[in-house]
């Protein structure tokens, strides 16, 4: 059964063929290691985790390389003003690269508590100057690339095909709407190589054939997928804003220099949004991490199950409420896992249609939404047989990767003065004192236990 995934580049479904059979080179953008890594950032991480699992589960060998930008990310996404870790250094009274590795070092921490599988390299774009040194040497010889004040520019007027993946009017672009000009000549160029105002004055800079200064943001993910993955590979994925800017300048510099196609198919995630619609961003506001989300009673993986309820090309609506509904959910799989590992139902043991039914859904654009439905089916097939079905539902989540084979029954020792304070909120809410109620759930908290109100047995405590 053919993947079908909606390639950016096409703007349709396409059955998935691999250059090479059975492999499959996948690259992601990674984070700029500057500081914490949102949920609005993780979705796209949660995204391209469903990718590769849904290609492991097609017995794919996936090579995935996540890249880590720790020089070279200005301000703005054009490669216009200060780089955003000698702003943060600064700030934080460290070195750029003490920075880098301690956000590095939570957001890899953030991949486990959200069960994403760890890449199979990380790149460093620190670690590559060299070899996006070699790549602007290559864009240099074959005249794509010319010298202004502050750095060496990529002439997007001489890539024939520069707008095809965000289908930009380029002509009609506003010279100064996407980006000031300065000495630029197009408004589509951007920066190779920017140069340092003053030597010795970042903390990051190298030497190079046209200065001292440092690479620009987009050279990196060309250098660095090409040298791991092939001057042509497979899949790249990132969020959809990379769409117009970072993915399509990657693909003209790269395909200049090589003269080949760069990547086969190009996916994109869609935005996390507020209730209201709006992108969820640090600038609005509202924003969580996943440690924050943890601090407040959630579970990292009620996200995770939050993200499959979308699917990947939609805007996925947050809000507490709505990660309140996926808690429930997940906690629901999680009491009838632990009971079906308890119980013993000799019933039938055909899944043949389940599982069709289920690998026609994620090989349909990983279609989760639909993929979960399958899943719940087999989940409350009461005449199935207890072994069969829990191993269909482990199978399964190979790709939800929800931790189902995780879940066992935890012995929890509540302490008293937390059941005398349960005990004291449902008297609460039986008198309808819901404002007392609340703020007796709020101590109970604050003592690392949280409440679920469930339908059936009344309230169960949760540790935190």
């Amino acid at each position: 059964m053919d993947i079908q995934l909606y390639n950016t580049l096409t703007r349709k479904k396409e059955a998935f063929k691999p250059i090479k059979s059975g492999r499959v080179g996948m690259y992601s953008c990674g984070p700029t290691v500057y500081w914490y890594q949102h949920i609005g950032n993780l979705r796209s991480y949660v995204f391209s985790d469903i990718l590769k699992r849904v290609l492991l589960y097609n017995n794919f060998n996936v090579k995935h390389l996540i890249n880590v930008t720790d020089v070279g990310h200005l301000t703005s996404d054009a490669n216009e003003g200060e780089d955003k870790m000698e702003i943060a250094a600064r700030k934080e009274g460290k070195t750029a690269t003490e920075v880098a590795n301690y956000y590095f070092k939570i957001f890899k921490e953030d991949f486990d508590k959200l069960n994403i599988l760890q890449p199979t390299k990380w790149t460093k774009a620190t670690e590559h100057i060299k070899e996006q040194i070699e790549l602007i040497k290559k864009l240099e010889k074959k005249g794509f690339t010319y010298k202004t004040e502050d750095g060496i520019y990529f002439d997007s007027s001489k890539f024939k095909d520069y707008s095809k993946l965000a289908m930009l009017n380029v002509e009609g672009l506003e010279a100064g709407k996407r980006i000031a000009v300065g000495e630029k000549r197009n408004p589509t160029d951007f920066a190779l190589w920017k140069f340092s105002l003053q030597s010795g004055k970042r903390q990051q800079e190298w030497d190079s054939p046209w200065g001292v200064g440092f690479p620009g943001w987009h050279i990196e993910c060309s250098a660095m997928s090409m040298k791991y993955l092939g001057e042509h590979f497979d899949i790249h994925t990132g969020g959809e804003d990379h769409v117009p800017i970072h993915h399509t300048n990657e693909i003209a510099q790269s395909e200049a220099a090589t003269g080949k196609k760069f990547v086969n198919y190009w996916l994109h995630g869609a935005f996390l949004v507020d209730s209201e619609g709006k992108k969820v961003s640090k600038s609005t506001g509202g924003l969580y991490t996943v440690s924050e989300l943890k601090k407040i009673g959630y579970n990292p993986l009620y996200y995770r199950y939050l993200c499959l309820q979308t699917h990947y090309r939609k805007q996925l609506q947050f809000s507490l409420d709505s990660l309140d509904a996926s808690k429930n959910a997940y906690e629901k799989i999680k009491r009838k896992i632990i009971r079906l590992r308890k119980e013993k139902n000799p019933g039938n043991t055909d899944v043949i249609q389940y599982k069709k039914d289920f690998l026609e859904a994620i090989n349909d654009d990983l279609n989760m939404p639909r993929a979960l439905e399958v899943f719940w089916a087999v989940m409350e097939e009461a005449n199935m047989n207890t072994k069969t079905r829990l191993q269909t539902l482990e199978d399964f989540d190979r790709v939800f990767g929800l931790g189902i084979k995780d879940m066992k029954e935890k012995k929890i020792v509540i302490p008293k003065d937390v059941l005398e304070l349960l005990e004291a909120r449902q008297k609460a809410r039986k008198n309808k004192d819901f404002e007392e109620a609340d703020k007796i759930r709020d101590k109970i908290k604050a003592k690392g236990f949280d409440i679920e109100d469930l339908t059936e047995g009344g309230p169960s405590l949760v540790p935190i």
